[in-house]
């Protein structure tokens, strides 16, 4: 069955080497164009090209899939599959009738929880315990597509959000070339999505980074599992706003307001929130400096207790 490929970063670029290692005929491969990256401002190739490039497959860069030829070049490659992986952006209805079987899209979540742009990062920020995959049909409201294959998995209690995601796009191919296989062979499955169940998972903002004190520790860990790699979870102590990477459970008592620093000590620094509880801040990172274990970083800095 001829494919045509449609995705940006590294969660796509899983799926796509998945397709082209297990045999399927992928005809071309649709990315966004490169962009400057980093400080230096250097342009960027996505995930996806290097894949396509390695691979030897004709690639295509449209800055927009309405206006221009990138019509035209879908139509001359006469796809019969289109397969959507975290592409960054809709595709118009006219790429999908160019296929004959339509399209499916990859999704890192159990839908209809989670739909939209954020899905991985929000779950672990709620705290929940389960997530998994979805395989779809494309259809003209954002992830609401008839479900063809959902995968479930557990969250680990301290997997961030990129551990998880790495995990869910090795999950989330294997689940996809089954879904080929059996659109294929025109038995797959095709179940609409339950509405009233749907939640949404908005993008992240940097201005999310901040943490609330007056939160459990529970619900800050989870925060600052769930911002990592971006925006990464902040927290400011004498006037020096610093990441924070990693955190447990302080385990003690204090009657100090939330976000007052505790005690300093081995483990780390022991900051007071809104329920009465501590949460020990084990990894950090200052600005200008790399990231390092917060007791590392105690040596040779001072952070008084008591100090917000």
């Amino acid at each position: 069955m001829r494919i045509v490929f449609f995705g940006t970063p590294d969660f796509a670029a899983e799926s796509l080497n998945r397709l082209i290692s297990e045999g399927f005929d992928v005809a071309a491969v649709f990315t966004r164009p490169d962009r400057p990256k980093n400080r230096g401002m250097k342009t960027g190739f996505s995930p996806v090209k290097e894949a396509a490039e390695k691979a030897g497959l004709p690639l295509y860069q449209p800055e927009n899939l309405k206006d221009g030829p990138a019509g035209g070049i879908l139509r001359e490659l006469a796809p019969e599959l289109l397969v959507v992986v975290a592409y960054g952006k809709i595709l118009p209805d006219e790429f999908i009738a160019a296929a004959r079987k339509g399209a499916v899209n990859l999704h890192p979540s159990i839908l209809p929880k989670y739909r939209g742009a954020a899905p991985i990062q929000r779950a672990v920020i709620n705290g929940e315990k389960m997530t998994g995959v979805t395989v779809m049909y494309l259809s003209d409201r954002l992830d609401a597509g008839d479900i063809i294959y959902t995968e479930k998995t557990q969250i680990g209690e301290s997997e961030t959000a990129d551990a998880l995601k790495n995990r869910l796009s090795a999950l989330g191919a294997g689940l996809l070339c089954k879904a080929v296989r059996d659109i294929y062979a025109d038995n797959a499955p095709r179940t609409p999505q339950d509405e009233q169940s749907a939640t949404y998972a908005p993008p992240l903002k940097q201005c999310e980074s901040a943490i609330d004190w007056e939160k459990s520790p529970g619900e800050i860990i989870n925060l600052i599992r769930g911002l990592r790699p971006w925006p990464t979870a902040t927290a400011e102590f004498g006037g020096v706003v610093f990441k924070i990477f990693a955190a447990e459970t302080g385990g003690k008592r204090t009657d100090k307001p939330p976000g007052t620093i505790t005690s300093r000590n081995k483990g780390g620094l022991e900051v007071s929130c809104g329920n009465g509880e501590t949460l020990l801040i084990t990894e950090l990172q200052a600005p200008g400096r790399k990231r390092m274990h917060a007791a590392e970083y105690l040596r040779g800095h001072r952070i008084d207790p008591g100090q917000p």
